[in-house]
């Protein structure tokens, strides 16, 4: 399948490099860090963004279906909050219209962190160091509030994304960025329609496509997809489209974590969504060409949290 693969990139590839984030308040971005770092927003103290959104681990959890409050076992993958900045909603069903909005969705969501957003407000406010931050971010006359603490986490995600994928240097130019079998992967990836679904800087984030177009899915999960938003039956089963970028880090796949490993999960989308068996050789080739979506990934500094005292109330694991 080597034959007539692409040599070189041109600007009207379906897939566009990310470009670096822009920091316009770094401020704001260190306090949301704190705060994705910090488990007392959680009822059990225990919990905190990134204890589903891992981002030393591709910015999820590498499991079938998260783990929540008191150990419950979510309906659903948990997406990466890498680059998630480049999806047009949150969420596999698209109930958030953006990062802002999605961050307050876990604190007070039963399932995961199981708090409400007035106690995890009350556990901030009970932190001086937290309480002094917040009025250096958003000015002393300012209430600290779930929406402050919101937009904070949001800023700090938006910094999440990941350039200088070995890909994103080959749409630039450098055409020894790939090897031969990748760029036949990326071939194939083309002109088999994947780029109809996965396109665009993120390479996806940006529809909702039904899962089992051509052979319908069998899941055993609960998740029925953008139908719990908009009640319609059309919707059943339709899915945010998941971002490629970093996917060799963000297994195990699908909205259901059913699929293992990106070949099965390329047989899986080639077989369901596209009609087409791909061959073991066209498989390994869109598998290689997928790993050359790893960018690079986040690096900070570890956030120090700022210490409870005798005022802040206590976690409730049990």
């Amino acid at each position: 399948m080597l034959a007539g693969f692409v040599t070189s990139a041109s600007a009207d590839e379906p897939i566009s490099p990310i470009k670096a984030s822009v920091v316009t308040n770094q401020g704001e971005v260190e306090l949301g860090k704190k705060l994705f770092f910090d488990p007392r927003l959680s009822k059990s103290g225990f919990i905190s963004c990134n204890s589903c959104h891992n981002l030393s681990m591709g910015g999820t959890d590498n499991i079938k279906t998260s783990i929540g409050d008191r150990w419950q076992q979510g309906p659903i993958n948990a997406p990466t909050v890498l680059n998630s900045s480049l999806n047009f909603v949150q969420f596999w069903d698209g109930r958030a219209k953006n990062l802002k909005e999605q961050a307050g969705g876990p604190i007070a969501n039963p399932g995961e962190m199981a708090f409400t957003h007035e106690l995890a407000v009350d556990v901030l406010r009970s932190i001086p160091q937290y309480v002094n931050e917040f009025k250096r971010v958003y000015g002393s006359s300012t209430t600290l509030d779930i929406s402050q603490v919101t937009d904070a986490i949001a800023a700090f995600e938006e910094t999440l994304v990941t350039p200088n994928a070995r890909f994103d240097k080959w749409l630039k130019g450098d055409r020894k960025a790939l090897n031969p079998m990748e760029l036949a992967g990326y071939n194939l990836f083309k002109n088999s329609g994947c780029v109809g679904c996965h396109n665009g800087p993120a390479v996806g984030g940006n529809s909702f496509q039904k899962m089992g177009l051509v052979e319908p899915y069998k899941s055993t999960a609960k998740a029925e997809g953008r139908i719990a938003v908009t009640g319609k039956d059309a919707d059943r089963f339709n899915f945010k489209v998941p971002t490629l970028r970093n996917v060799e880090l963000t297994y195990p796949y699908f909205h259901d974590g059913e699929a293992e490993t990106l070949e099965e999960a390329v047989d899986v989308m080639g077989r369901l969504q596209l009609g087409r068996k791909f061959t073991a050789t066209e498989n390994s080739e869109i598998v290689a060409f997928l790993k050359t979506l790893t960018g690079d990934q986040p690096r900070f500094m570890m956030p120090t949290l700022p210490p409870s005292n005798n005022a802040t109330p206590r976690p409730k694991p049990f």
